[in-house]
């Protein structure tokens, strides 16, 4: 056995994180990590990187006690750790961060930045992707900086590679070019473990599984003795019903009009209608301008023509402060560069969208904290102090943090642009068990996904972008997953440029 963590437990104060968990890895092996945000997964592999010391347990590398781990040491011992929050610094060009801590130097002890620009270079077309080692991070988008990070853990002799997420912010082609690397990997004797709540992927890639509920082991095996539906059980612990969107929501009057709205280059003469008690759903590959479209609905983003207008007036999109002021909330994606604020706490956090509405100069404390508390109970964040840090929390309760604060804002429409990313199966279900809450009660949501399961379960309507432009409207009776794509590659615009 390559890998044995025997009996791990991590106590953090009075929380018990990790209660007795042991993990096995061989080598040569692909080894999925599953359980629901907050279980302990990456407190797990923390401990396995020498980020922090287990309270008490042992961690044996090929039958080899490894004692007072740190992060030098383990990679040292060749094991890398690809985190789901992205760890790159902004300002810093691609070989850079690739090399940050490890930079190479010439014989008179100067950086060998050349040497580093081509090993970077080779990595990347080892991954047979084109990312210009010279870049300067920040002018990539989400994807590319994924795929960097990833780049990272390929460039040193790794012997184990821990992959968090990796696949989080892809798109369907990077991450079947990600798992022709993972077997390639494999097949030179790495071994791997693979964390993602994406079920089709770990059955896909993996062999064995641990699953962890709670900061324990509840079930190990073999992927191949088991199914989807077993394995979200084994998950929640609970068996879920798999329930879709029901078709008896009565819509209201016209609330949104978005007349010929363009971005360019990433979208243009975009127009379509939002009603009220309406969740329509705006979907695509990756390139279609659906990120730059939730961003301007929302006034982040100047647009180049058309107009918005919001109970048949127009809407001023020049402050995102007016826009929420007019009754529009936006959950964006990519919770850690556009969400959460690390430096406050989880009550600030949660609080900070009310504080628009706030009347009078100073904080109310009580107010925020009955805010804190109502919705904990509400939408089950699982956290000890309002006080906390908000990166103390896990990267699927750090989202229910953010949902919670647009939802006190009590807006009359919702944007939602991937608003179940890195989140556990359980909690996606919760999500969505509130959008329809909210569709009840007569809010319209416009919800931004690539996940065709999300969108049925959600949406009584589909618009569907191909190149920054709407190709197709689904009525929920259309709504299938080979239209979807059908439109989504442009093949009904065979011969048009």
């Amino acid at each position: 056995m390559f890998l044995q963590m025997k009996s791990i437990t991590k106590d953090f104060g009075a929380v018990k994180a990790l209660d007795h968990v042991s993990l096995e890895v061989d080598r040569s092996e692909i080894h999925g990590l599953l359980g629901e945000n907050g279980a302990g997964k990456s407190t797990l592999m923390n401990i396995l990187a020498g980020t922090f010391p287990p309270t008490s347990g042992e961690i044996y590398l090929n039958g080899i006690l490894q004692e007072n781990m740190t992060t030098r040491k383990s990679n040292e011992l060749g094991i890398r750790f690809i985190h789901q929050e992205l760890n790159l610094v902004n300002d810093l060009k691609v070989y850079e961060n690739l090399f940050l801590g490890e930079e190479l130097r010439n014989k008179y002890g100067f950086l060998d930045k050349k040497e580093m620009i081509n090993r970077s270079a080779e990595v990347f077309k080892r991954m047979n992707i084109d990312i210009d080692p010279q870049e300067t991070v920040e002018n990539l988008d989400t994807s590319r900086k994924q795929l960097v990070e990833i780049a990272k853990a390929l460039l040193f002799e790794s012997k184990l590679i821990i992959m968090d997420e990796p696949t989080t912010a892809l798109t369907n082609k990077e991450i079947d070019n990600l798992f022709v690397i993972m077997r390639g990997l494999k097949a030179h004797g790495v071994s791997i473990i693979y964390i993602s709540h994406k079920m089709p992927e770990l059955f896909e890639i993996c062999d064995r599984y641990t699953v962890l509920r709670d900061g324990k082991l509840i079930a190990r095996g073999n992927f191949s003795d088991i199914d989807e539906k077993i394995a979200t059980e084994l998950l929640v612990g609970r068996s879920i019903q798999d329930e879709n969107k029901e078709n008896d929501n009565i819509l209201g009057e016209v609330i949104l009009q978005v007349q010929n709205l363009s971005c360019i280059p990433a979208f243009s003469d975009v127009s379509f209608e939002l009603r009220k008690g309406e969740v329509l759903a705006i979907t695509g590959l990756h390139g279609d301008g659906r990120g730059e479209l939730a961003e301007a609905l929302f006034g982040a983003r100047p647009i180049s023509g058309g107009r918005i207008l919001f109970r048949n007036k127009p809407l001023q999109l020049n402050s995102i402060n007016q826009v929420m002021k007019a009754g529009i909330g936006m959950v964006p994606r990519n919770r850690k560069e556009r969400s959460i604020i690390k430096d406050m706490s989880i009550l600030d956090n949660l609080s900070i969208a009310g504080f628009v509405n706030n009347r009078g100069p100073f904080v109310k404390k009580n107010e925020e904290l009955k805010r804190f508390h109502r919705n904990k109970e509400a939408i089950s964040i699982r956290v000890g102090s309002p006080y906390d840090s908000i990166t103390s929390l896990s990267g699927g309760n750090q989202q229910k943090v953010i949902i919670a604060r647009w939802l006190e804002i009590d807006s009359d429409i919702y944007i939602l642009d991937n608003p179940t990313q890195g989140i556990d199966v359980g909690a996606k279900f919760e999500i969505y068990k509130i959008v329809h809450e909210l569709a009840k009660k007569g809010k319209s949501i416009i919800v931004f996904s690539a996940e065709f399961p999300e969108i049925y379960k959600v949406a009584d309507r589909c618009l569907v972008m191909y190149k920054g432009r709407i190709t197709a409207e689904l009525t929920r009776d259309e709504l299938t997953e080979v239209e979807v794509m059908y439109y989504a590659t442009g093949s009904n615009m065979e011969g048009v440029r």
